[in-house]
């Protein structure tokens, strides 16, 4: 997939990766179209700005409606905070599952026809390592993620024969300020290298899929994977602070 010259459509630009994303598009040549639920708080010089809900299909009709152009789709907002199954609101738990999954899904409803009349052009899903184990204080939230790998690797299938490249983004942890809050709110201190800034996520993530990868994971991502062939684990948080220690982990 060539960047340069490329129509991209990023969600939940309003900050954290989604607008690192924007910011590295555009900087490699592309029109971007800048989306998130409240568009007055994106801030990415350059791109047109939409406003997108993306659990509401009739905002995500809206969207395809105007950007007809696109043959790049990232699928980046999410709702996070679902925490546990037993003790979180249901209300937050369905709404983790809604954005990650359900949302996700009619975006690639909604912009797979237009990919397909531009070519096939690609879709990226930012997913998270916690998608091949589970976290405890969010439980809900490593479900929804599991949910939207399988919907990745069934979408990837479904639209091979339009010539749509289909890649998953599964990183571990980002310095974004959902993780430094909830970090510090959990008393953890994470060593130098442990959270990835996102701007260089971005750039791995943006690199991967140029070069036609449909997995792209970093050192964390790649060990939760390999954790699959053992008995079900769970992502702690102290642990991976003190099992990881400075440098990169791409």
């Amino acid at each position: 997939m060539e960047l340069h010259g490329a129509t991209a459509l990023v969600t939940g630009t309003n900050r954290g990766i989604g607008h690192h994303f924007a910011v590295e598009l555009l900087r490699r040549g592309a029109k971007v179209y800048a989306t998130a639920r409240r568009p007055e708080l994106v801030n990415v010089p350059g791109a047109e700005v939409l406003g997108l809900d993306i659990t509401d299909q009739g905002s995500v009709d809206a969207a395809a409606a105007i950007a007809t152009d696109v043959d790049v789709l990232i699928n980046n907002a999410a709702f996070t905070a679902g925490g546990n199954f037993m003790t979180g609101d249901l209300d937050a738990i369905r709404m983790t599952m809604d954005s990650n999954y359900y949302g996700t899904l009619a975006m690639i409803r909604a912009f797979a026809p237009i990919l397909a009349r531009n070519g096939g052009g690609a879709i990226l899903n930012v997913l998270s390592a916690a998608a091949w184990t589970t976290v405890d204080g969010n439980t809900s939230y490593a479900a929804a993620k599991s949910a939207q790998w399988g919907l990745t690797n069934g979408v990837r299938v479904e639209l091979a024969a339009q010539g749509t490249q289909v890649t998953a983004l599964v990183p571990g942890l980002i310095a974004t300020e959902t993780m430094k809050e909830f970090a510090a709110n959990a008393g953890i201190e994470f060593p130098d290298g442990v959270l990835q800034d996102p701007a260089d996520l971005v750039r791995l993530a943006l690199d991967g899929l140029e070069a036609g990868e449909i997995e792209i994971v970093d050192r964390i991502g790649a060990d939760a994977k390999a954790s699959l062939i053992g008995p079900p684990s769970t992502f702690d948080l102290e642990t991976v602070a003190a099992s990881y220690g400075a440098g990169t982990l791409d």
